[in-house]
């Protein structure tokens, strides 16, 4: 399977990047990793697992906050929740509970934090059943990017049919914290729309990622 990674490669490093590139209204260029984010991950299709399950428990842990407070602890996750390993999160008790709410590395809500231990049991039993989490969660849009052309950040919905679809079965499955709108981001941050603006670098570079990671999973 190809990964996020295989495919970043393919792209310019952000750092070499012309500060005034057109990009989505969103990301602005104040803050370095929101700028990395949007340049070298939001968007680029995503056919790995772990990197599937890393953008779910930081999406279920962004809930009611902004973007930008997760990626400031986005390391902070990648330490507590064992490197965004399933199956050693789906072994967590509750003294590991106990001890993720005094860590201030990461988002100290209890609610969330057990949310994603029932989370990651439920991931596994997908991969159980479909192989990989990836082969179930493509199954909602038939396979292969939806390639949108906004113009404007406005025009951008929150949530889309083929979200509700998603959420309503990963509830139905044990998951929580994956509302529609959750959801959705989930589908933008892992390529399986592509939700540039048309006037964003990006947009044509996700289209031609999408390609590039197609031909190297077949």
């Amino acid at each position: 399977m190809a990964t996020i990674d295989q495919a970043v490669k393919v792209s310019e490093p952000v750092h070499l990047r012309v500060v005034e590139q057109k990009r989505c209204a969103w990301v602005g260029t104040s803050n370095p990793r929101m700028l990395q984010y949007h340049d070298l991950e939001w968007g680029v299709p995503v056919h790995d697992d772990g990197r599937h399950f890393e953008f779910l428990l930081l999406e279920g842990a962004q809930a009611g906050l902004s973007w930008s407070i997760v990626l400031a602890k986005r390391e902070g996750y990648r330490r507590a929740f064992s490197e965004f390993d399933p199956e050693k999160v789906a072994r967590y008790t509750e003294r590991r509970i106990q001890k993720l709410i005094l860590d201030p590395a990461i988002i100290r809500n209890r609610l969330k934090i057990a949310a994603a231990i029932r989370n990651a049991k439920a991931f596994l039993a997908i991969q159980d059943e479909f192989g990989s989490f990836d082969a179930y969660c493509w199954r909602f849009v038939d396979g292969r990017p939806k390639i949108n052309r906004w113009k404007a950040m406005r025009e951008i919905p929150a949530t889309t049919r083929e979200s509700d679809v998603f959420s309503k079965d990963l509830k139905q499955r044990g998951f929580s914290f994956v509302g529609s709108t959750v959801v959705y981001a989930h589908m933008q941050a892992v390529g399986m729309v592509n939700d540039h603006l048309v006037d964003c670098f990006r947009y044509s570079e996700i289209r031609q990622l999408d390609s590039v990671v197609r031909s190297r999973v077949q």
